[in-house]
């Protein structure tokens, strides 16, 4: 419509809409009112915006939101980046199976970023370190996915496949000083790939009972014997109590180096070790360490479990050979 066409004499309002929703606004009604001489003398805008109000404070909200929960998820990832820097060798392996699901492109990304902004080149190194680690950690557990699942029995006739002869017979010890270390070396690849579980401790558990009740296979009760010595030593190796406010705890660092030792090299690292022997150590400053290991072991595993009652009695072997050494020695009857 042309202003020219209004008659001088009309005060007349026109009203239109104006479609805004392609900016997500709505409706907007205008009412001009066009007075004598075709001039707008004076313009007012009604503005009927209920549905726009209402609509950006939602967008507003879902901003905010959606900012916050970014930023929450920010927080949560720099703090599973930074567990992992403290954590040592054998802890990180258990903090990316524990938080492998939060291992989404959002974790790698912000990696990134983090090793981008590094102020130093070592800072930056040790970012790309923990990333192979991570990497190296996550590929293992996708195989263990991919791969047949095996039975408990199938994982502990590959670990006792080394010290087997060509009719599958248990010779104990071996003859073959390497077949041990074989065994050893399985049995480490099989806990990193998770299958020492609880149906697996069951399984060696069940085996052993029954070798125990047929007598006629010492052999093999002593070989279940020192697999469930060496699952032991593994695992309690894992957690490392050596170490507080950057000083050593003697005590606890000497029975850690017993834990991991063979149990068939105790005497000597005990004597090596002990007051009583060569060394620095208080017999009761030892069993002090043994209980507390132990405490800490009921607290961190399932009451009940073969895992605790294995673990348990692992240490507690340790704390009798070290009664036993410790009565022998001072009735003078080790040499």
């Amino acid at each position: 419509m042309s202003m020219a066409t209004i008659s001088p004499t009309l005060s007349l309002p026109l009203k239109f809409s104006l479609h805004c929703t392609q900016l997500g606004f709505g409706y907007w009604n205008w009412e001009f009112f066009i007075h004598s001489k075709g001039t707008i003398a004076n313009c007012w805008k009604s503005l009927s915006c209920s549905s726009y109000r209402q609509r950006r404070r939602t967008v507003l909200c879902a901003v905010n939101k959606d900012a916050e929960q970014a930023f929450m998820k920010t927080v949560e990832v720099d703090r599973l980046i930074d567990t992992m820097r403290d954590s040592n060798p054998r802890e990180l392996e258990q903090v990316v199976v524990e938080n492998v699901l939060s291992l989404d492109e959002g974790f790698w990304i912000r990696l990134a970023a983090r090793s981008e902004t590094c102020k130093s080149e070592d800072d930056k190194k040790d970012y790309e370190e923990l990333a192979a680690c991570v990497m190296s950690i996550v590929d293992c557990l996708v195989h263990k996915t991919e791969e047949k699942i095996e039975t408990a029995t199938d994982v502990l006739k590959a670990i006792l496949n080394p010290i087997m002869d060509e009719h599958e017979e248990i010779t104990w010890p071996p003859r073959d000083p390497e077949a041990l270390k074989l065994m050893e070396k399985e049995l480490s690849t099989r806990e990193q790939e998770g299958y020492l579980d609880e149906g697996f401790l069951a399984e060696v558990n069940a085996q052993l009972r029954q070798a125990k009740e047929d007598g006629d296979k010492p052999g093999l009760q002593a070989m279940l014997q020192k697999v469930l010595q060496l699952y032991a030593s593994k695992v309690l190796g894992k957690r490392s109590y050596a170490y507080k406010g950057g000083e050593v705890i003697p005590r606890e660092k000497f029975l850690e180096s017993v834990i991991e030792a063979p149990e068939s090299i105790w005497n000597k690292v005990l004597i090596d070790g002990l007051t009583i022997g060569k060394g620095d150590i208080e017999p009761e400053d030892l069993y002090a360490a043994i209980k507390k290991r132990i405490e800490r072991v009921l607290i961190r595993t399932e009451g009940g479990s073969y895992e605790q009652r294995v673990l348990v009695e692992y240490l507690k072997g340790i704390e009798s050979r070290t009664q036993e050494l410790v009565q022998a020695l001072q009735g003078g009857t080790v040499q």
